[in-house]
């Protein structure tokens, strides 16, 4: 009985799981640097790696009048945030993506792992 459990934790270990990693930004540049740099890593290390999958440009938008107080003319300011977003798949063991992501990750960018069995 001991010996299976040896043979099925060191199984676990080698068991490659789906890793999703789900990039935000505000500012493109960085966003495409750390998914560069995040690919290279993988690639260094021989991994089948999918991506960078470059989704929708979510826009927030805001009108608001210019004139605090109502009077005058109707004037308008319009302000616009966009957000980008990219994916990258990952086929590898666990304690080899946290050496991929212990890259430096660029300031406003948010970095988000999901993992799942194959």
């Amino acid at each position: 009985m001991a010996k299976y459990a040896e043979k099925q934790g060191y199984q676990e270990e080698l068991q490659a799981h789906r890793i999703r990693i789900t990039l935000t930004s505000r500012n493109y540049k960085n966003l495409e640097k750390v998914c560069t740099d995040l690919i290279k890593g993988a690639k260094e290390k021989d991994l089948k790696v999918k991506g960078p999958v470059r989704m929708p440009t979510k826009t927030l938008r805001i009108t608001t009048r210019k004139s605090p107080c109502g009077e005058g003319t109707n004037t308008w300011d319009r302000f616009q945030m966009r957000i980008h977003k990219r994916l990258i798949d990952l086929h590898s063991p666990v304690d080899v993506v946290k050496q991929i992501t212990s890259i430096g990750i660029e300031p406003g960018v948010e970095v988000e792992v999901t993992i799942a069995d194959v």
